[in-house]
């Protein structure tokens, strides 16, 4: 901003007429509770036409003008705007109801910039309809600019760094969308295009009046985007894409689309509601920070997720379907009716998922839905619920500028494991009913989660209220005890590990051997006739089960869904040191990784492999299982007559090569000289092994990374290729300096890209060196929670945290938290739960 027009700009409020005023809602940054319940309380109706100016350059700043009218019920106070900007932002505001003391029309309006807030003042202001027209330039931090494209990203209160608005969940809001683009480039947003006019190498695209979102939600994309146009039942669908493979392209592009159609078909069908928007159209964005983002008529998603390589997993499949059946259930979930305030977040993602594993079920008629849905929550849910920084499904939120600290495992899989159980209790015919009146009742609005529990009360003989207080309002999982008395009976019963005397009413099988056994565990123990064989055996329940070592040796003798429960039980009890050793759980685990058919359970044995042999093997353990580890692996690979089966081989022997010759072998896989019978590989799938091998073979770093860069086709993975080349590095100090360049939030732009670096850097083999990076690395995450998105700050202390396992590491953690006794409490739980992997780990090495 020129110093000339910083003049014009503070004599026009300095000659604006002055009035003694005092807010009864305090200014502060953000938007705090007070402020929005006070806002929704007098502004109503409102509708926004933004119109912006992109220049090619992404350096170059972005021209912006908003008109916003509204309907305010009372103008003795100020009102406020929120705008996450400096002043200096501001070019230019009006008001269609600004007046002098004499009554008279004023040029400008009556306002003042504080404390992130444009505050219109009360002679700008009438009660009725008001108009507020604004210049400005718009702030970059959401908008994600890369040198071809952008697309904005404004969950859950970033729509106020970019442009002023009202900036809260319950004032919904119809946008209009004006974008002046460079000409070469396409564009899509929440309604549909009404107009696009081109001149002079630019290309303006005017859309339509969109449906009343909440500011979130608001969202467009625009660069050099290819665009794919299908009609399915009877709805034109856009898909936009940066892809450069075209067998990729061709291998995938009819499954993305039938299965966002299947999706909508079975929602409506379960809702009784139509599809309730204008359009349905996707961007498919490279390194997207989230796996997908619901914004209604342009839903984003991270390219690789949709557009998967040749021979994907059954995994990868079904986690595809389920990402799209996700996204696409928010529509009515979260979009048609959104939580009032961010503290409810959890319920558009509860519900979300909960549909999703509904949906998929039909498309996937081999897998075993239930065990997928064991193993794809429970492991992550107990992950948090097991460690000292549990927290509650639903949170306490005094101000949306935290409200990302909300999100995290226990909303994404706890809180579905919650609702199967709430089903079980309402009846899966009665629940259907309830959430239909939920819909009907609150479309277009806002609703809470004691909303829906005065919907479904009714519906039950059991107190709902009550239920949902240790469910939904309290943190953390009970453990279960069998217990026999002095006459020799058997019971169930549940213990509260906080002491706190909580239950978890819930329901799961028991397995007696010759029969099978479905209870209901709540206050009172359950009596048992005789010994149980397995506790929790279709993994229906919630909690800690007692293992003994002796059941392990019969884990291939049980059915599928019995075997994913006990692995994961098997799994807890290992981690609460109650089970057996180490180096005979890997043990073990090898054993069943030989022996296991079903894929999704392979995957677990897996992915416990790696955490026992990185985090709680020493280097002497280490080296003496690693040829029978190798080994295993490599003839798993090699006898893989599946591709996706021979795709979970790589990925763990690539992980976990560390002999010579082992490291020899995958590279040979790497350059061609070994072909895989059953498994082609994509350019993903090399960049993935040179990264491996380049911190494997460290003396042949060089060579192989510059090979491989070669051999990289598409810009957007060249891009990140280079980002992590240092991170790769055998040389300590280039590593230590690009780790210092991570300070600088522009080095964070691309946070995928940083969470792929921190994994080079803190990789189990490095992780002696990496030690020196904890105490930095934690020192800024209150800046990474202020300047990231909103799973960032988890998964940058996670990427830090989860591969150590020293003492000195976990006491580094430990002062670091006590030094600071008012750090910011969800930050605090956030790393209590990274840290509880690290803190297990040390445990056993000290032993």
């Amino acid at each position: 901003m020129s110093f000339s027009h910083l003049c014009r700009v503070l004599t026009l409020i300095l000659l604006l007429p002055t009035t003694v005023w005092s807010a009864t809602v305090p200014i502060e940054p953000g938007v705090s509770l007070a402020l929005a319940e006070s806002r929704a309380a007098r502004v109503t109706g409102v509708s926004y036409q933004l119109t912006l100016d992109i220049p090619a350059d992404q350096e170059q700043p972005i021209d912006g003008r908003i008109v916003i009218d509204f309907e305010l019920s009372d103008n003795s106070e100020p009102l406020q705007l929120d705008f996450n900007q400096d002043a200096g932002h501001l070019r230019r505001v009006r008001s269609t109801s600004s007046r002098d003391s004499n009554g008279n029309a004023l040029a400008g309006a009556a306002y003042r910039f504080e404390q992130e807030h444009l505050l219109i003042l009360p002679q700008a202001l009438r009660k009725g309809r008001n108009r507020l027209e604004i210049e400005f330039v718009a702030g970059d931090s959401s908008l994600n600019r890369n040198p071809d494209f952008l697309y904005t990203l404004f969950v859950p209160d970033r729509a106020r760094t970019a442009f002023p608005l009202f900036d809260q969940p319950d004032i919904k809001a119809r946008y209009q969308l004006n974008l002046t683009v460079p000409a070469d480039w396409d564009a899509v947003a929440n309604a549909p295009l009404e107009h696009k006019q081109s001149a002079e190498g630019r290309s303006t695209y005017r859309f339509a009046l969109s449906e009343p979102n909440s500011s979130y939600l608001f969202s467009f994309v625009a660069g050099q985007f290819q665009r794919v146009t299908r009609s399915i039942d009877g709805r034109e669908i856009n898909l936009l894409h940066r892809e450069t493979d075209r067998e990729k392209l061709a291998r995938n592009m009819d499954s993305i689309f039938e299965l966002h159609a299947a999706s909508l078909r079975w929602l409506e069908a379960y809702t009784g509601i139509p599809y309730p928007f204008a359009k349905f159209d996707m961007a498919l964005i490279p390194s997207f920070q989230y796996g997908g983002m619901e914004h209604p008529g342009a839903i984003q998603y991270r390219a690789s997720d949709l557009f998967l390589d040749a021979s994907p997993t059954d995994v990868q499949l079904l986690n595809r379907a389920t990402l799209i059946a996700h996204e696409t259930a928010h529509m009515w979930f979260g979009n048609l009716v959104t939580m009032k305030w961010f503290n409810d977040v959890w319920t558009k993602e509860v519900f979300a998922n909960f549909m999703a594993a509904k949906i998929v079920q039909p498309s996937f008629e081999d897998i075993d839905h239930q065990l997928s849905f064991l193993l794809d929550h429970y492991p992550g849910a107990y992950r948090v619920d097991r460690s000292d920084g549990s927290n509650p499904i639903r949170q306490s939120l005094a101000n949306l500028n935290q409200a990302g600290q909300m999100y995290g495992p226990i909303i994404y899989l706890k809180a579905p494991i919650m609702m199967r159980q709430l089903e079980l209790v309402v009846g899966e015919r009665n629940f259907r009913l309830g959430m239909q009146k939920y819909l009907q009742a609150f479309a277009f609005g806002n609703a809470t989660w004691p909303d829906l529990i005065a919907i479904l009360d009714p519906l039950t003989g059991q107190d709902l209220q009550r239920w949902s207080e240790v469910w939904v309002n309290s943190p953390g999982r009970p453990r279960f005890q069998v217990d026999k008395d002095t006459g020799g009976k058997l019971s169930l019963q549940q213990q509260d590990v906080a002491g706190l005397g909580r239950t978890w009413p819930q329901q799961f099988d028991i397995d007696f051997g010759d029969r099978k056994q479905t209870v209901s565990s709540a206050d009172q123990p359950v009596a048992l006739a005789e010994e149980p064989v397995q506790l929790n055996s279709d993994g229906l329940g919630y909690g800690l089960f007692p293992v003994e070592a002796a059941q392990l040796a019969g884990l291939q003798n049980k059915e599928a869904l019995a075997r994913g429960a006990l692995l994961i039980d098997a799994w807890e009890n290992f981690l609460e040191g109650k089970l057996t050793s180490p180096d005979r759980y890997l043990t073990f685990l090898l054993e069943n990784i030989d022996a296991e058919q079903n894929q999704l359970i392979l995957g677990e044995l897996l992915a416990q492999l790696y955490r026992v042999h990185s985090s709680f093997l020493d280097s002497a353990a280490q080296r003496a299982v690693q040829l029978q580890l190798e080994n295993t692996l490599i003839s798993g690979l090699e006898a893989a007559a599946d591709p996706g089966r021979a795709r979970l081989f790589l990925e763990s022997y690539s992980q976990l090569a560390r002999t010579t010759r082992g490291l020899e072998y995958l590279r040979d896989i790497w350059d061609g000289s070994v072909e895989l019978e059953s498994l082609s590989l994509s350019e993903n799938d090399r960049i993935a092994l040179a990264e491996n091998l380049a911190i494997g073979l460290p003396e042949q770093a060089a060579a192989i990374l510059a090979s491989q860069r070669k051999q990289i086709e598409n810009p957007d993975n060249l891009r990140r290729f280079d980002f992590v080349a240092a991170a790769l590095s055998p040389e300590a100090a280039i590593r230590d300096e690009f780790f210092a360049s991570l300070a600088e939030v522009e080095q964070r732009a691309t946070e995928i890209w940083v969470l792929d670096a921190l994994d080079y850097l803190h990789h189990p083999t490095r992780v002696s060196h990496a030690g020196k990076y904890i105490l930095p690395s934690l020192e800024l995450l209150e800046e990474i929670q202020v300047t990231g998105d909103i799973f960032f700050p988890a998964g940058w202390v996670s990427a830090s945290l989860r591969n150590h396992y020293s003492p000195a590491v976990v006491e580094t953690v430990a002062a670091f938290l006590r030094e600071r006794p008012h750090y910011n409490p969800q930050l605090r739980l956030k790393i209590l739960q990274s840290v509880d992997m690290p803190e297990r780990a040390s445990k056993y090495h000290q032993r």
